[in-house]
């Protein structure tokens, strides 16, 4: 009978320490490092005093700015909300009041050069001095873009791709949709005007471009220009086709590191 109650005993304290002893489950840690991955939501912030949409204009005062070489992150304030945007690096002011459109949300955003993560930072694409349609509106690159563009403020914002005079050299998008290969590992210029702008994804801006000879689609070109809607510009780029970045973000043809010219 002991040596039952023994054995029962010994059983027993291996079952206790089969269970301790056994593999240890590690919950998978969350990745804060955003800096190169596409954005969380391409819809645009919803701020409950200003309303919902691309179409609303947001009024909000420069709290702090941290600069990059290439961007600048603002805290700002609107109304009572205080939150972070980032654009493409321009002087900002603190206690000035900027406006801006749209924004594309990110979440836990990692800035390696800051060695911080912002919670949550929209990414901005053309922050004003002024609301859209005022006398002097736009960043100074707007106010550049638009003196070469012919003068007024809108005048780029509302010319129609079938008036714009394509720069000498440069590729119809139309025949470079059309004949791809033709161009492909080539650097070539283009003249169109900026129809769609995503900044900031994988450290780059993605430009969507049109002209007189695009009956559909358009041709998105990666640059480091800050280069905002409605403006028309010459690039010249490197063309790339089947390119996938990964993240659904795949193009049959792109212009890579475009530079304005």
């Amino acid at each position: 009978m002991r040596f039952v109650i023994s054995s029962l005993v010994i059983i027993f304290s291996l079952l206790i320490w089969s269970c301790e002893s056994g593999p240890k489950i590690i919950e998978a840690q969350a990745d804060t490092n955003r800096e190169s991955a596409p954005p969380i939501s391409d819809n645009p912030h919803n701020h409950a005093m200003t309303g919902m949409g691309d179409d609303v204009m947001h009024q909000v005062v420069a709290q702090e700015v941290l600069d990059t070489d290439k961007y600048s992150y603002i805290r700002v304030t609107e109304g009572d909300e205080e939150f972070w945007i980032a654009i493409g690096k321009r002087p900002i002011e603190i206690g000035a009041t900027y406006y801006y459109k749209g924004g594309l949300l990110k979440k836990n955003f990692q800035s390696r050069e800051f060695n911080r993560i912002f919670e949550t930072v929209y990414l901005v694409s053309n922050l004003m001095s002024r609301p859209a349609g005022t006398p002097g509106s736009g960043s100074a690159v707007d106010q550049a873009l638009n003196r070469l563009n012919g003068g007024s403020e809108t005048a780029s914002a509302e010319i129609s791709p079938d008036k714009i005079q394509p720069a000498a050299d440069a590729i119809p998008i139309g025949e470079l949709l059309k004949n791809k290969a033709k161009y492909a590992g080539k650097k070539i210029k283009v003249t169109g005007k900026c129809v769609k702008v995503n900044p900031m994804i994988m450290g780059r801006n993605w430009i969507h471009l049109v002209d007189a000879s695009v009956k559909e689609g358009d041709l998105t070109i990666t640059t480091q220009e800050a280069i905002p809607t409605g403006a028309v510009v010459s690039v010249e780029g490197t063309i790339a086709l089947d390119k996938d970045f990964g993240a659904g973000y795949r193009y049959d043809i792109i212009m890579e590191d475009a530079e304005l010219k």
